[in-house]
């Protein structure tokens, strides 16, 4: 057994997808590598996601499947982000308790949609086990979905954000087939962090999201939604630098490998600005994120936030301190000015928008930084990867309050503190600040980036 294997004892289910077979080991079912839909190679490369018609054997879903990953975007990362070969990479996975409790129904479903800037990343990650959802009563499903230029590559004669319809399909089946896993599909909230965040405030913004899911989480997600002239510039020096036209047919004769790697080379020369991602003016993305918020997903309960450094950690906290009054850190202008902007977007949203900030300075990562809060959140900080990123004691006391509160909200209880609305002295939760209580509820810590937003 290696660490893409689920341990335990064999476990069957029966599913209008078909009979699926995973791992029960203690108080936990896993169900891993489930393909949702066909494999995007050969005509259904650079295509729309075509649904998985019924597993017509018994499928082993005992270790995690293809990762659209073939290339990690750094030699480490604070995230292990494993990449497993193999062609069936829009697969998902199920951590879900060992048994059900008639007494208390269908559970509740968090689908969680992994980061890595729409180029890269891994829900093989052990950070993103689902075992403690599971231990209190949630069904966590992890989703794989294109990345790079298969994702996101606005080419001619292809349709657009190929990775946001990868995503639409997987909720689509989760819909169809977690009933089967003791989930409910009528209380499905889709998370996401970083990238995973951004597709989940895109998916909130777009009008084919309705009905998919009932409450939406970002973690540091951004308004992502660029324009497709851009991107094209982006595309023909990658076609020069492949020795092929930026076409589907062009692209279509390299490897996913040698065109991760050649986009990899290509943004270490452009000092990490490259991004390929949702593009702005298709069915899904007729309007801007931002717009769209402020029309669409007024139904769905949202939970967003970021940590307080991001990108910009390593000062002295002082240092950090001064910078983040400024307003006008790359955390600021990407990751805290979208949360602010989204609230205002949202402001006359009757289900209502709840804002966190993550305070706790990681003593290794030099500051609140970008993917500190992910082992907190999920309550996994014995996970591999995590001492080396957190230090040898990070504060379980704060797992059990973040963990405690997305639980809550993922049930369907609304956040203890009050709804934001973007407006100067918004109120917030703030997790782990120093010198306070773990938790402690707040005004205005996202009064200097929220001054330079208007009101939508």
């Amino acid at each position: 057994m290696d660490s893409f294997d689920a341990p335990g004892e064999p476990v069957t289910v029966h599913a209008p997808a078909g009979t699926i077979i995973g791992r029960r080991a203690g108080q936990v079912r896993r169900f891993l590598g489930i393909p949702y839909a066909e494999a995007p190679t050969g005509m259904r490369r650079f295509a729309p996601p075509v649904p998985r018609g019924r597993l017509p054997e018994p499928f082993d879903a005992s270790r995690h499947g293809a990762t659209s990953q073939r290339v990690p975007l750094f030699a480490t990362t604070t995230i292990p982000e494993p990449s497993i070969p193999g062609d069936d990479v829009l697969n998902l996975g199920i951590v879900a308790p060992a048994a059900q409790d008639d007494d208390r129904g269908p559970l509740p479903v968090m689908v969680w949609i992994h980061g890595g800037g729409f180029l890269a990343g891994s829900p093989a990650s052990p950070w993103y086990d689902g075992r403690a959802f599971a231990r209190d009563g949630v069904v966590c499903v992890t989703v794989g979905y294109r990345l790079g230029v298969d994702g996101f590559a606005p080419l001619d004669g292809v349709r657009p954000n190929l990775g946001l319809r990868d995503l639409l399909l997987a909720l689509d089946w989760v819909r169809e087939n977690i009933a089967a896993f003791g989930g409910d599909p009528d209380r499905v909230t889709v998370a996401g962090q970083s990238a995973g965040g951004a597709a989940v405030l895109a998916l909130l913004s777009s009008p084919e999201g309705g009905g998919r899911f009932h409450r939406a989480v970002s973690l540091s997600g951004g308004l992502f939604g660029g324009d497709a002239d851009a991107a094209r510039d982006l595309l023909e020096r990658l076609g020069r630098r492949l020795g092929v036209p930026p076409t589907r047919t062009g692209f279509g004769g390299r490897t996913v490998e040698q065109i991760q790697q050649a986009v990899i080379d290509l943004r270490d020369e452009s000092g990490g600005r490259l991004v390929l991602g949702p593009c702005v003016g298709d069915d899904l993305l007729p309007v801007p994120v931002a717009d769209g918020l402020a029309v669409h997903g007024h139904d769905v309960p949202l939970l967003l936030g970021a940590t307080g450094d991001e990108f910009d950690g390593g000062a002295e906290q002082e240092t950090r301190a001064a910078a983040r009054a400024a307003g006008t850190r790359v955390t600021d202008a990407l990751f805290r000015s979208a949360c602010a902007r989204t609230a205002a977007a949202r402001r006359r949203a009757a289900a209502g928008t709840w804002l966190y900030s993550f305070e706790w300075p990681s003593p290794m990562l030099g500051g609140a930084a970008h993917c500190a809060d992910l082992p907190f959140f999920f309550d996994v900080l014995d996970a591999p990867g995590v001492a080396e990123a957190l230090g040898p004691n990070p504060p379980a006391g704060l797992a059990t309050l973040m963990h405690a509160d997305l639980v809550g909200f993922v049930r369907g209880q609304d956040p203890a503190w009050a709804r934001a609305t973007g407006a100067l002295g918004d109120p917030a939760r703030e997790y782990g600040r120093p010198g306070a209580a773990l938790t402690a509820d707040t005004t205005g810590v996202y009064d200097p980036v929220a001054r330079a937003v208007e009101p939508c």
